[in-house]
């Protein structure tokens, strides 16, 4: 009677398990749609200067990492709201953001992914152009609380 009580407990815990890997599977497709929108709107919040979305996507802690093409280093979500200014300075407005070439990749696990893209990122400042054309995007995210979160972020340009 025992061994008939271990063998199927250990049928259920293999079939619980089974469920959970195929689980996994097919939330995978569902998670990377949820990181691309993420991806987008980690710059597209500037076409209304929505800082509640930006925030909502950007680690809001000291361990976030942001390099720029000229050798800026953002560290920490401190230093990266004091762009707030000039994000929000009634001269600079957001013209048009294209993203392509997006490769997504998320962990076994489900809780990190990173991603690579190429990003046209239009915009004008006191009337002039402020682009960032042909750029290289590559970026981590970490799902915190059941909600994805930009940790970090690289953007280059090709060197001729």
């Amino acid at each position: 009677m025992k061994s008939n009580i271990i063998i199927i407990f250990l049928m259920l815990s293999f079939y619980s398990c089974q469920q959970k890997k195929a689980k996994l599977v097919i939330d995978i497709n569902r998670e990377k749609a949820i990181i691309e929108k993420t991806i987008k709107s980690s710059i597209g919040w500037a076409a209304e200067k929505d800082t509640s979305l930006l925030y909502s996507i950007i680690a809001n802690d000291e361990d976030f990492l942001e390099v720029h093409p000229n050798n800026n280093v953002v560290k920490g979500f401190t230093q990266f709201k004091k762009a707030e200014k000039f994000w929000l300075d009634p001269r600079f407005k957001a013209v048009k953001c294209e993203i392509w070439d997006l490769k997504i990749s998320v962990s076994k696990d489900g809780t990190v992914a990173w991603f690579y893209c190429m990003l046209n990122d239009m915009n004008e400042w006191d009337g002039q152009p402020a682009n960032w054309e042909n750029t290289r995007w590559t970026g981590v995210l970490e799902k915190r609380n059941g909600t994805w979160r930009m940790v970090q972020q690289h953007f280059s340009f090709a060197s001729e």
